[in-house]
């Protein structure tokens, strides 16, 4: 019988396309590949009774070309403050074997490089969001001014970490990601972020 839970929060992503990213659309990556910066933190959360409170989820995903094509690269960070129990749940749910919406997304994955519990620092200040893991990324955006000083926004997109929620569109103050062989750095380019809301 599998396990009842649920995880709710915010989350925020940014990647090397230009804003807004087509790849929400399903169109082509501008730059011809994506590499793309996810994190997640949750405010209130339970797998199997265990609480997930408060803690901080990271995936990087590389698609060489069309993310339809069905064959990213991957690579998951797991709060390192939760329990050993705390962790195994963060990777089921966040790598969608637990089911719930991040399941539609694990056909697109040709590869997973690897799964590690790191430090973890996710910040919200006003209409920016930032995450860091040390030596691995340093990632921050801010939301795209618009009318009246409202946010641009995004509504029911097809390819998305976080359906159900309008996306706030934003760019990217800097993007460092190096990993797994992988290393860029660049600034003013995408970033959405909203709440999620998962269950299973």
């Amino acid at each position: 019988m599998a396990e009842n839970w649920k995880v709710a929060g915010t989350y925020f992503e940014s990647c090397n396309c230009q804003a807004p990213c087509a790849c929400v659309c399903l169109g082509p990556p501008s730059d011809g590949d994506c590499a793309v910066l996810i994190g997640w933190h949750v405010d209130q959360g339970a797998f199997a009774g265990v609480s997930l409170d408060g803690l901080n989820i990271a995936l990087f995903a590389y698609s060489p070309g069309h993310m339809l094509q069905n064959n990213w690269r991957v690579a998951l960070y797991l709060d390192e403050r939760g329990t050993p129990q705390q962790q195994e749940a963060l990777g089921k749910i966040f790598s969608g074997e637990a089911g719930g919406a991040l399941a539609a997304l694990t056909p697109m994955i040709g590869e997973v490089m690897g799964v590690k519990s790191v430090a973890i620092e996710y910040r919200i200040d006003g209409k920016r969001r930032s995450l860091r893991i040390p030596q691995v990324a340093d990632i921050e955006i801010e939301a795209l001014p618009g009318q009246d000083g409202g946010d641009v926004t995004i509504n029911n997109h097809p390819l998305t970490p976080a359906p159900g929620f309008a996306a706030v569109i934003g760019k990217s103050k800097r993007f460092r990601f190096t990993d797994h062989g992988f290393f860029r750095e660049i600034s003013d380019r995408n970033g959405f972020y909203s709440p999620f809301a998962y269950h299973g």
